[in-house]
């Protein structure tokens, strides 16, 4: 009697010097992992990733279209990162394969790092840590200024701007924010109507959206021209919102009065290559290699969230949390649960049985297939004509994609897997036991 596919035998490819966790995870989980230190694009990528299941990558590897044609037994893409651009999402869609990131674990480390940037700015501390490491010593107050009943200004009000809300209000500064989405104030913050409103008045603005046509180049020379002078700027969000030749100007003019910038246009691939702005040298700013979530404790807290979601996918067909495929929140298989797991095309022979109940198992039945009318009709009439009963079924869609999952009574699962393949707007399609 053959089982389903042996989880051994499932490979994971993680790259990026992903946080420990998620390797523990996986191994724990019973799947094979190889863990790789560097990022990687193209060919060097689909040769490293060559028969894997899963892929954990982080931000500085690329998943382009043509990866997902060299890679056929990949399942889903794991993005150890808040961002997904580095993945061809559409065509992740098209091909079945889910990609999955976590958008919130680093929420409370950036929120940090701001706060203490506007600390650091607004006394200067740069300023006077480089002239002591020169050893100059210039005991003066001018130019530091205290944060508590300053202005700060917050351009994007979700999970990371709501938080620099709350710790910039415990040190007593007024907060008023401007997002495109209505979103409810928390403490005393306030709405402005406009960012040109919200430009006028503060003392402080922090950046906090993400990449969009919308956003690139929002902060150029004529916001900066709308904020009051000696204004601080901060973006910790993504390197195309500001227009870096135009903050330059405002900073040598003195139109700014600092900046702290983590994130840049373009950035080195590698820690070995140097790093070019028109930033550098520039008094009173900030300059850091992209660490704004790169803390112990928001690393391990990505590790663990994007490998529950990889593994919930594999082992049970949930979605939830994916950012390119429709979301399907599924329970555990009943009759005996979710013990084993089917790779890509597995299937589980009539028989097979729970270890500790010797019932059947049901089949999951896991298919993406083109959102075309019509699909699940036919994978109705094929589960009805092989005799088997549909004891559950959850179904979600987007545009161009639609997945279905059926929990089937026990049946020839070879058979259903052979007739569901034959349907011409079937993409992908696996059987869990």
């Amino acid at each position: 009697m053959r089982t389903s596919f042996p989880k051994e035998k499932l490979r994971v490819a993680l790259l990026e010097n992903i946080h420990p966790a998620a390797e523990e995870a996986f191994a724990r989980d019973g799947f094979s992992v190889t863990c790789f230190p560097k990022g990687a694009t193209g060919e060097e990528l689909a040769a490293i990733a060559d028969g894997a299941t899963v892929l954990g990558i982080r931000s500085k590897s690329h998943v382009d279209p043509s990866t997902f044609g060299k890679l056929p037994r990949l399942l889903a893409v794991g993005c150890f990162c808040i961002g997904t651009n580095q993945v061809d999402l559409r065509r992740a869609c098209a091909a079945g394969v889910p990609v999955f990131n976590s958008p919130f674990s680093n929420t409370r480390s950036v929120a940090e790092l701001t706060v203490a940037e506007v600390v650091a700015l607004m006394r200067r501390l740069i300023v006077k840590s480089e002239q002591m490491h020169r050893g100059v010593w210039d005991k003066s107050a001018e130019g530091a200024r205290e944060v508590r009943g300053k202005v700060l200004g917050i351009v994007g009000y979700g999970h990371i701007g709501s938080q620099v809300s709350v710790l910039a209000e415990a040190m007593g500064m007024r907060v008023v924010y401007y997002d495109i989405v209505p979103r409810l104030p928390i403490g005393n913050a306030r709405a402005a109507r406009s960012l040109a409103e919200l430009l006028s008045q503060a003392d402080v603005v922090t950046l906090h959206v993400p990449a969009t046509a919308r956003t690139k180049g929002m902060i150029g020379a004529p916001e900066i021209g709308a904020m009051r002078t000696g204004v601080l700027l901060i973006n910790n969000a993504r390197g195309t919102i500001v227009d870096l030749p135009a903050l330059a100007v405002g900073l040598r003019s003195g139109r700014l009065g600092g900046a702290a910038i983590d994130v840049f246009p373009d950035e080195p691939a590698e820690n070995s290559e140097g790093f070019q702005s028109e930033l550098r040298g520039v008094a009173n700013v900030i300059l850091t290699p992209h660490v704004g979530g790169s803390t112990a404790e928001a690393q391990e807290a990505i590790a663990h969230d994007v490998s529950g979601k990889l593994l919930r996918f594999i082992n049970n067909g949930s979605t939830t949390g994916a950012v390119n495929v429709p979301e399907v929140e599924l329970p555990e298989q009943g009759a005996g649960g979710a013990g084993g797991v089917g790779g890509v095309d597995q299937a589980v022979e009539p028989g097979d049985a729970t270890p500790d109940t010797g019932v059947p198992r049901r089949h999951r039945i896991l298919h993406f297939h083109r959102n075309v009318p019509g699909v699940l009709s036919k994978m109705h009439s094929i589960i009805a004509d092989l005799g088997a009963n549909i004891a559950a079924e959850y179904l979600q869609t987007n545009q161009d994609v639609g997945y279905v999952v059926l929990d089937v009574d026990p049946s020839d699962g070879e058979a259903i897997l052979q007739r569901l393949r034959a349907i011409p707007e079937t993409i992908s399609v696996r059987m869990l036991w």
